[in-house]
């Protein structure tokens, strides 16, 4: 049933998933009114929820743009169906601005870098992605550790040609310095805030809530049984599209290692991984031709997203 809803890419498909996404937003938020501290929120943080919001949804479309665009599926909407549903398992990031700020500007530096396979304007793809990836490092330092896509697509693609090789640093300067000017005008603070982010923690703490920790467990069962799926299925992908799998896996592997070392850890970290988590297990499914089989692992995905949603509250 939610299979053949979505094995077409409509209109409708597209309005459902953001309509979901929009409709828990509302929920996770009115859901802490009615205690003491959190009656009301004042403008600016109503500002800055929808500004969270907006970049949701945006980061919902750029996922299924990535994937359409660069033929890492077909004609079908399973990436937003997944992204949504895996964005569930993880509330907390409705109420974490920079995180999802980071991941967005990691998204627009992976739309760069996945297009490459064109070959059309390599140099402008390498700079605008290794821009957008210290942009998003400002927001969450570690998310700096997605430079490394940057020289495997200068690996995969045009590594004859030193130039490439020296444009992220070009990059890494750019706004480097545009940012320590910013902050020495604007507010001196900036620059605390991102250097208290460089140190590195990997201890893992159980969460309060067992929903937390279990849908931590969840995400990870999900994402590593669709990445071992893509791996051993990439000779049986199209040859020109392998080099983009393999970045997406590098991408998902990243997410991880991004979580894994950020000193401050939450569920909220695990946005980094969703758009690889995504086209994985729309790879998943394309490839499988059992219709059942597809019914189950998207009806189990959707419904345990949305219990985990309700338990987490």
């Amino acid at each position: 049933m939610i299979a053949s809803i979505f094995t077409k890419s409509r209109p409708f498909n597209y309005i459902l998933v953001s309509s979901l996404l929009v409709l828990c937003f509302l929920i996770y938020h009115f859901s802490f009114f009615g205690t003491s501290e959190n009656d009301t929120f004042s403008l600016s943080e109503g500002i800055q929820k929808l500004v969270i919001l907006f970049f949701l949804i945006a980061s919902l479309f750029i996922t299924n743009f990535i994937t359409k665009r660069n033929g890492l599926s077909k004609d079908n909407s399973f990436s937003a169906l997944f992204f949504v549903s895996f964005l569930l398992f993880i509330p907390s990031v409705f109420d974490d601005f920079k995180i999802v700020l980071s991941a967005f500007f990691n998204l627009l530096a992976m739309r760069r870098l996945i297009s490459m396979k064109s070959l059309l304007t390599p140099k402008e793809k390498i700079f605008d992605a290794s821009l957008w990836i210290f942009i998003a490092a400002l927001f969450h330092f570690w998310s700096i550790l997605f430079i490394f896509i940057v020289f495997v697509s200068i690996v995969f693609h045009v590594s004859g040609d030193y130039r490439n090789w020296v444009l992220p640093l070009i990059a890494f300067f750019t706004v480097g310095i545009l940012f320590l000017f910013f902050s020495l005008i604007i507010n001196e603070e900036w620059i605390s805030s991102v250097g208290s982010q460089m140190s590195i923690n990997f201890k893992f703490y159980p969460y309060e809530k067992s929903a937390n920790n279990l849908a931590l467990v969840l995400y990870a069962l999900f994402s590593i049984s669709f990445l071992i799926s893509m791996i051993f299925t990439l000779s049986r992908r199209p040859i020109m599209m392998l080099a983009s799998y393999k970045k997406v896996i590098f991408a998902f592997l990243i997410s991880v290692l991004v979580y894994i070392i950020s000193p401050d850890k939450s569920n909220a970290l695990l946005l980094f991984g969703l758009m690889p988590v995504s086209i994985l297990a729309t790879g998943f499914i394309e490839i499988n031709k059992d219709s059942v089989l597809k019914e189950i692992v998207i009806g189990t995905i959707l419904a345990t997203g949305i219990l985990l949603f309700i338990f987490q509250l």
